[in-house]
């Protein structure tokens, strides 16, 4: 193994730069490229079967060009549909996201939780699986928030978002019989931690947020621990698709020390 060689955080948008922060925290040296299938989003409106093909063959294609140490799946729509397919096809360790109903359901005093994800990931069987060996006893309320994806994209691109987007996303939960209860939302979709602020805001004080970021991020560190870690040359970010979008969010790469860009 090469000591620069990548680590790859895959997304299907700016998401996974959630967990690249965590990442940056536990593992400031590893050389990172950042991909973001932006040609692609959004996954949560796409059937399981898009899903799968496009990021096994987008993995597959990135995995052969940039030989990385390590992949990560940080989108918990590719996670549950495709992160089988691509441990099946790809010899190099992966690391997927899944929704943090553990820690959630761990911090809880009412024993409401709410989730709040796209409409592929809220609806998998892994979520039930999750829900059933970790949340018994409690209620999980769930919610498909798609307007989120998009007011974290143009939140990162400096573009004002409508807080009512927010207010919308909570109001999905809170309406729900049992809703009121709610004091923990699990945020089952990288994008949603870059506006964790404007969320807390919509559903008021009491309220507690948790997602997978910084668990995904040990494990990485856990995984890599004793290997050489060179950054011969600044980090990328990577999209599947050429747009002025791309200039847009240069400042805000720029903050998570992605000083290269490039189109795959």
């Amino acid at each position: 193994m090469d000591a620069d060689a990548p680590v790859l955080l895959f997304d299907s948008g700016v998401g996974g730069l959630s967990v690249l922060a965590e990442l940056r925290k536990v593992l400031p040296g590893a050389p990172v490229i950042q991909a973001m299938d932006n040609g692609g989003m959004p996954y949560g409106t796409k059937t399981e079967a898009e899903v799968a093909a496009r990021v096994c063959g987008l993995l597959g294609r990135m995995a052969e060009r940039f030989r990385p140490r390590l992949i990560c799946i940080a989108c918990n729509t590719a996670s549950t549909i495709a992160l089988g397919m691509v441990r099946d096809v790809l010899n190099v360790p992966i690391v997927g996201t899944v929704p943090a109903i553990k820690p959630a359901a761990a911090m809880t005093r009412s024993g409401t939780i709410g989730l709040l994800g796209t409409a592929a990931t809220i609806r998998q069987g892994y979520v039930d699986r999750l829900e059933a060996e970790f949340a018994q006893g409690k209620r999980l309320l769930r919610a498909a928030a798609p307007e989120l994806v998009g007011a974290a994209e143009a939140k990162l691109r400096g573009e004002p978002v409508d807080p009512a987007v927010f207010r919308r996303a909570a109001k999905l939960l809170r309406d729900q019989p049992g809703g009121d209860m709610i004091d923990t939302v699990v945020l089952a979709c990288t994008h949603f931690p870059l506006v964790k602020a404007e969320l807390a805001e919509a559903f008021g004080p009491g309220v507690e947020f948790v997602d997978g970021a910084s668990g995904i991020a040990r494990r990485i560190a856990s995984l890599l621990a004793g290997q050489e870690l060179i950054r011969s040359q600044p980090d990328l970010a990577l999209f599947t698709r050429d747009s002025a979008e791309i200039a847009a969010l240069q400042p805000a790469l720029r903050r998570y020390e992605l000083d290269r860009t490039g189109v795959l």
